[in-house]
C-alpha cells in the first residue's frame, strides 16, 4: 500500500477528486438550477396568454397582462442600447408613465433596428391620458452597474446599458416603481412589440446530466487505475519490465547470428 503515497499517485487522485467534486457539487447544480428557471419561466408565460388582460396591481407575476391609464412623460425617453431581438441588432425605448392615481411607472415601447449603427427616427409616444397594455416584466441589471449616458454617438439622446427602472429613475429623478411594463402590438405607444421567449426546455438538463456522467466517470477510471497499477507488473509495484538499449539489442542480434553461423 505505500506504492498509494507516491506523489505521481497522490497528485493523480488529488486531481481526479476535485474534478467530480466540482461535477457533483458544482457544474452539475448549476445546470439543474437554469433547467429549474426555465420550466418557472415557462410555466409564467403559459399561465399569463391564457389570463386576460388585468389592472396594473403590486405583486402581479412577471409576464401578466396587464393595463394603465395615464400619460406618456415623452421628455424623459430613455434609449436601451446592444440588444439582440431575434438574433438581430436592435434599440429598445423606455419612457417613464405616470398613472392616473399619480404613480410612475417605466414603459418599454418595444424595439428599433438601428441604422448605419445609429437610433433611428421613431415616433413620439402619444400626448396626453391613454391606456395602454403589456407585460409586466422584472428589471434587468447591468453586471456593471452602469448610468444612462448621452455622448457624440447619442446624437443627444440617453442611452442605457439594460432595461431597468432604477437605471431611469435615476437619471431623470422620477419616482419610478421597480419593474416595467412591455408594451403589446398595435397599443398606444408602441413600437416593434417583443416576442415572448421560446417555450423549450434547453439543454440545460442534459448538461446536468452530463456533467454527473463525466465526473462519475472519472472516479470509476480512477479505481480501474489503482486496482490495474496495484496488479503485479504495475506501475506502482515497480516491477516492470526494463526496456532494453538499442546496444543491447544489437549485441544480442550479433550473439544470435555468431550461434547460427557456429552450428
Amino acid at each position: 500500500m505505500r506504492n498509494l503515497l507516491r506523489p505521481g499517485y497522490l497528485s493523480l487522485s488529488l486531481v481526479v477528486i476535485a474534478f467530480a467534486v466540482a461535477c457533483f457539487t458544482l457544474l452539475s447544480p448549476w445546470q439543474f438550477g437554469r433547467n429549474t428557471e426555465r420550466e418557472t419561466t415557462n410555466d409564467q408565460i403559459t399561465a399569463a396568454k391564457k389570463a386576460p388582460a388585468e389592472p396594473l396591481r403590486a405583486g402581479m407575476p412577471e409576464w401578466r397582462l396587464a393595463t394603465v391609464t395615464g400619460e406618456f412623460l415623452g421628455k424623459d425617453e430613455i434609449v436601451a442600447r446592444l440588444r439582440t431581438v431575434q438574433g438581430e441588432p436592435a434599440y429598445e425605448v423606455m419612457v417613464p408613465f405616470r398613472q392616473a392615481n399619480g404613480q410612475i411607472v417605466m414603459i418599454d415601447r418595444g424595439f428599433l433596428r438601428p441604422e448605419q449603427s445609429r437610433v433611428p427616427a421613431y415616433p413620439a409616444p402619444p400626448a396626453g391620458q391613454v391606456t395602454v397594455t403589456g407585460r409586466v416584466r422584472a428589471d434587468e441589471t447591468d453586471p456593471k452597474n452602469r448610468s444612462a449616458f448621452t455622448d457624440d454617438s447619442t446624437q443627444g439622446k440617453r442611452q442605457a446599458w439594460a432595461v431597468d427602472s432604477r437605471v431611469v429613475a435615476q437619471a431623470t429623478g422620477l419616482p419610478i416603481q421597480p419593474g416595467y411594463l412591455q408594451l403589446e402590438d398595435k397599443t398606444p405607444g408602441a413600437l416593434g412589440a417583443l416576442p415572448l421567449p421560446e417555450l423549450d426546455s434547453g439543454p440545460f438538463l442534459s448538461y446536468a446530466l452530463q456533467w454527473i456522467a463525466f465526473g462519475g466517470m472519472a472516479v470509476l477510471g480512477w479505481i480501474y487505475f489503482t486496482w490495474r497499477e496495484l496488479r503485479p507488473g504495475g506501475a506502482l509495484t515497480g516491477q516492470r519490465p526494463r526496456r532494453r538499449s538499442v546496444a543491447e539489442m544489437v549485441a544480442e542480434e550479433e550473439a544470435a547470428e555468431r550461434a547460427a553461423m557456429s552450428t
